[in-house]
């Protein structure tokens, strides 16, 4: 029986958006293991509520459920041992766990900024209400009021990248020679903005341009063939 994975939809099934689901969505990939995806909308929560969650991701494995991208990363390592794993050892995943808080501290606020006004646009009608007082009580003011400098937000997040591109200089891969779940929570970012907006968020000549190209092409086109902009215009 194939892997089940709740994945957050857009107003269109196929609008595939959250950084979390495609965190999984990769790292199931990387596993080599078929799994088929559900689109699931903000305020859809009884779909969920048999696995004891109220947001996407969870991954359903027969009996099993798993709800948490991170939880759903140290599951599929623990559970699939003998396919390539996620995580290089116990200092691996400590260090893979500081850079996916990093990640959600530092770059996701500023991307919000950037994206929001396209995001609450793509959001399902039936969800727009609930989307738009949650996240005007998380940021304290309008979502109009949050997204108001896009230009502004774009140079702090390209800045905030600093530390990324010397590792991306010297490696393929921010996990060395191929990739792991620290390039998921990275790829899951930027395909999250890819999913929702046409914005320039990198020039060619950046280093992580070049990264998120190979992983949009890694699994023969898997995230590139998935509903969303040019990364170039």
């Amino acid at each position: 029986m194939a892997i089940k994975l709740y994945d957050l939809a857009g107003a269109e099934d196929d609008r595939r958006f959250s950084p979390y689901c495609w965190r999984v969505r990769m790292a199931l990939k990387h596993k080599g293991l078929d799994f088929e995806t559900i689109p699931w909308r903000f305020t859809e929560k009884d779909a969920l509520a048999p696995y004891k969650s109220t947001t996407v991701p969870v991954l359903v494995d027969g009996a099993n459920s798993v709800y948490d991208s991170w939880a759903i990363a140290l599951y599929l390592d623990e559970v699939y041992p003998s396919r390539p794993l996620l995580f290089s050892g116990t200092e691996g995943r400590a260090l893979c766990d500081f850079f996916a808080q990093w990640t959600f501290k530092t770059l996701h606020p500023l991307l919000m900024k950037i994206i929001i006004l396209e995001l609450f646009d793509k959001v399902h009608p039936k969800d727009k209400a609930y989307f738009r007082e949650s996240r005007e009580k998380r940021f304290g003011m309008t979502l109009e009021e949050w997204g108001k400098d896009p230009k502004g937000a774009l140079a702090a997040f390209r800045g905030a990248l600093d530390p990324v591109r010397p590792v991306l200089v010297q490696n393929p891969f921010l996990s060395g020679n191929g990739p792991g779940f620290a390039d998921y929570v990275l790829f899951g970012t930027f395909q999250w903005a890819r999913i929702i907006s046409p914005q320039r968020l990198l020039e060619p000549d950046d280093p992580i341009y070049a990264w998120r190209e190979r992983l949009l092409k890694m699994y023969d086109g898997y995230a590139w063939k998935a509903k969303g902009y040019p990364v170039w215009v």
